[in-house]
């Protein structure tokens, strides 16, 4: 075991505590408020909350805003963007995403967007079909796989909103990376995950904006039936995805009507769902994920301190002693 001597001149910063390495929502969007897309000064704010809740990195899932600029700034969490969400035309939220008239453009758009983000692109998994009155996929099977096949051939990873079942075969089998929400996983395609090494962002606190959601649906029973389900079930996917041996990280789709800076409530959530390590899915693991070490020495350091161990009480994550992010000191 590596052993590093203590530093001759070295600042006590805290006397104290468990170090945690910085912690990640997996599932945000910067750029995004709940009127819609917002200018940079507003997304600057957006990832200081974050910043200060103590997600030192961000994954950015869609935003209508370019933040690149935000990438830059040494005082901000590292932001990687996932560019425009691509949907159909009236299949999802009007103005965030870049629609595609023809399904067949979705390789196109995807390869443009693989260039435009930070190794990730998002896709609209499922969405309302309101002639259907319910969910309904967007892509056709092959074009999934021809689209996520260029992702990955640009070197770039897919992720997908789904809420329901139904696109949900087709995203899996055609090689997706990852499943945003997911609240619709039956046992076969949780199975179908963990072989593939298909990672899930169940984002449990989004999920209880669900009976909402219902609630305005009063024009199509059938839809508003189904979120009410999907919500009643959401802990139970999580639970058999986590024992199946799916790979779970924590992210709160803040972003529109998820506030930001709320990482510490998703890893509570993921722990009441019966996740075995909810405090790793929201910092080592999800660093390691995405490609993001945890702290080791010669590295400038993203980290977050706090006075009791949150693996034993989820609650500190509340009140951190001291964060630092790049190596400096931003909070304390």
């Amino acid at each position: 075991m590596l052993v590093e001597e203590p530093v001759a001149g070295a600042e006590t910063l805290v006397d104290g505590g468990w170090i945690v390495p910085g912690l990640v929502d997996a599932h945000c969007h910067v750029g995004l408020g709940p009127d819609g897309p917002v200018d940079l000064e507003e997304a600057d704010a957006q990832a200081r909350c974050d910043r200060d809740a103590g997600a030192l990195l961000l994954r950015d899932c869609g935003s209508p805003v370019d933040t690149s600029a935000l990438r830059a700034r040494e005082d901000l969490p590292e932001i990687i963007r996932a560019g425009r969400h691509l949907a159909r035309p009236k299949r999802y939220i009007p103005g965030l995403a870049i629609d595609a008239d023809d399904p067949a453009l979705l390789p196109e758009l995807v390869a443009e967007q693989a260039a435009a983000g930070d190794g990730w692109v998002k896709l609209v998994g499922d969405w309302i079909d309101r002639g259907e009155g319910d969910l309904a996929p967007l892509w056709p099977d092959d074009v999934l796989r021809d689209a996520i096949a260029a992702a990955h051939s640009a070197g770039a990873r897919v992720t997908a909103h789904v809420f329901g079942t139904d696109a949900l075969p087709g995203l899996i089998g055609a090689g997706i990376d990852c499943i945003e929400h997911g609240t619709g996983l039956t046992d076969d395609l949780i199975a179908q995950m963990a072989e593939r090494g298909t990672a899930l962002v169940p984002t449990l606190i989004n999920v209880e904006t669900f009976p909402g959601i219902a609630d305005s649906a009063t024009k199509y029973p059938a839809y508003a039936a189904h979120m009410r389900q999907l919500h009643a079930g959401a802990h139970d996917v999580v639970r058999r995805a986590v024992e199946a041996g799916v790979p779970v990280y924590a992210g709160t789709d803040a972003g529109g009507g998820i506030a930001h800076g709320r990482i510490a409530d998703e890893v509570r959530a993921l722990a009441a769902a019966g996740h075995t390590d909810p405090l790793g899915a929201a910092s080592w693991n999800a660093r390691h994920w995405l490609g993001r070490p945890a702290p080791h020495p010669g590295v400038p350091a993203d980290l977050v301190v706090y006075r009791t161990d949150p693996r034993a009480d989820l609650a500190a994550l509340d009140t951190p002693t001291l964060i630092m992010l790049r190596g400096r000191v931003v909070a304390a």
